[in-house]
């Protein structure tokens, strides 16, 4: 069986969109997935799975909508694909560093991508890159890099014109995200 990481998009955010964890559970273990497990309250959840990631992708975004009332964009990466992208970082330490220096937020965030974006599109993204600000794409992955905090980024704000359904997590997440996918596999 496959190790599958989903990722939901906007739950549990200022109020909105609220999900309990357990209860999220159920609904995964309902549909026929195995070895469920949540990680914190943002919508993360690694289970087993032989099926194909988008009927898997379709059918928990039917689930979550039909049991919770909303719809909600779920992203799916294996344990191969997350180890791979731990792996691909193409930030420099120094570069990791510097930016955690000058800020007291989280620096390092990826946005994670259901489909990999068209070349125009990603062009749009470059008028939001600066020295405060940095982006590199990588297949389904929008590796970001801030300064300052990523609430005020123009850039962060602007990953919509990409034209491709995301979510980001920060890399501390997505670490801990891999070490808890190994574990399952």
């Amino acid at each position: 069986m496959t190790v599958y990481i989903a990722l939901l998009r906007g739950i549990n955010v200022g109020g909105k969109n609220v999900i309990n964890m357990a209860e999220l559970k159920k609904v995964f273990e309902a549909i026929g997935l195995y070895d469920v497990q949540t990680y914190i309250q943002s919508g993360n959840v690694l289970f087993k799975s032989n099926e194909d990631e988008e009927l898997l992708r379709e059918k928990i975004e039917y689930e979550i909508e039909t049991v919770f009332g909303f719809s909600v964009t779920v992203v799916l990466r294996t344990l191969a694909e997350l180890e791979q992208l731990v792996f691909n970082c193409p930030f420099l330490e120094e570069e990791v560093a510097e930016a955690e220096a000058s800020t007291q937020a989280e620096s390092q965030y990826v946005a994670l991508l259901t489909h990999v974006p068209l070349q125009e599109k990603i062009a749009l993204l470059d008028a939001y890159r600066g020295e405060n600000d940095q982006y590199r794409i990588i297949g389904r992955e929008v590796f970001l890099l801030f300064h300052h905090s990523i609430r005020n980024s123009k850039l962060a704000n602007n990953l919509y014109k990409l034209g491709v359904s995301a979510t980001v997590r920060n890399w501390k997440t997505l670490n801990k995200l891999t070490t808890l996918a190994k574990a399952k596999d």
